[in-house]
């Protein structure tokens, strides 16, 4: 159990896997020797903004096996509140392998989660989250389509929220491949982000999840919906923000129909290593900056500064500053 007294002022959810890295370059056929690691994006965002200070609670479920002892010790030394992480003794925990590319280039990766148990998740794992306490909920598009009770676990997550007055994040994260078709995908996903504060989608997803093709149309099609800001991601260009957020952060009523957008540019980097994670280390900036009442301005170029860290090491989760960290590449010129 975590040693946090308190309720968690952030929630995530979905499914944190056991992940094995592959030591030489080359495909995974040929590797004889992998490192450990955990892989998630929930969890990436999750351990991200515990590093940041903030209080995290972490809702999932893992096997009662060696890989779930071996995630639940790994996210507890994160700071993460794991007392909404339930063993299934029933059900394995999900695995996955993840090739070394060249540098730049996009590993492969292959999933053994079929059955899981986190694809046992349901709204009764939510029974005893303190949403009333919580500031803040993110969620992503990858438990919808790990199964049918996960999905309600989703659509539970997002109404208790809103309910609650929490503000919400969501991240499509998509994983087209796992879906039934484009078209349940796409209603399912912008269904979910119409009950989200803030939208973060990649400029490739907004285009495939709304057919439009414009940062500007993108945002759009999500404002319309009842989103107060949507974020794009743009790579290395940076990212592009259309909201009617205020200064703090959070939706004022008092802007009306007022709204504005603007896009901030990336940070240069001298060596890509590894692409995986880097969204999720846009939306920690940002979630992060937007729960400290920055800018919108602001939270825009934090979301670039720690996905550009993230890019320049090797693993999903090893870029994630530390406040202290944060503080400092902050406070250096930008490049």
């Amino acid at each position: 159990m975590s040693s946090h007294r308190t309720d968690p002022e952030i929630l995530a959810f979905g499914e944190a896997m056991t992940m094995f890295v592959a030591d030489s370059v080359g495909e995974l056929s040929d590797v004889e020797h992998f490192q450990r690691r955990i892989a998630g994006a929930d969890t990436n965002v999750a351990i991200g903004l515990a590093r940041l200070g903030f209080h995290v609670g972490w809702l999932s479920r893992v096997g009662d096996d060696s890989f779930g002892r071996y995630i639940r010790r790994t996210l507890e030394h994160e700071g993460l509140d794991c007392r909404h992480l339930h063993s299934s003794a029933n059900h394995a925990t999900g695995l996955v392998f993840k090739e070394r590319a060249d540098a730049g280039a996009d590993p492969r990766v292959e999933y053994f989660r079929r059955n899981s148990a986190a694809g046992q998740l349901s709204p009764a794992d939510a029974a005893g989250v303190a949403f009333g306490a919580a500031r803040h909920l993110h969620a992503t598009g990858i438990p919808p389509v790990v199964s049918a009770s996960c999905r309600d676990l989703s659509w539970h997550m997002l109404e208790r929220a809103r309910a609650a007055g929490v503000s919400i994040s969501f991240d499509p994260n998509l994983r087209p491949g796992l879906w039934a078709s484009e078209t349940e995908m796409c209603e399912t996903l912008n269904a979910m982000a119409a009950r989200a504060d803030w939208v973060l989608p990649g400029l490739s997803e907004g285009r495939r999840l709304t057919g439009l093709d414009t940062p500007h149309d993108i945002a759009g099609f999500y404002l319309d919906r009842g989103a107060q800001a949507v974020i794009i991601k743009l790579g290395p260009e940076g990212s592009y923000y259309r909201g009617k957020l205020g200064d703090d952060g959070f939706g004022d009523d008092r802007l009306g129909d007022k709204e504005t957008s603007f896009t901030v540019a990336g940070f240069s980097v001298t060596e890509v290593v590894d692409t995986v994670g880097a969204g999720d280390g846009f939306a920690v900036g940002v979630i992060s900056a937007f729960l400290d009442g920055l800018s919108p301005r602001q939270a825009l170029r934090r979301g670039n500064l720690i996905g550009a860290q993230a890019v320049q090491v090797r693993g999903d989760m090893e870029g994630l500053p530390s406040r202290s960290r944060l503080q400092a590449l902050e406070a250096a010129p930008d490049d």
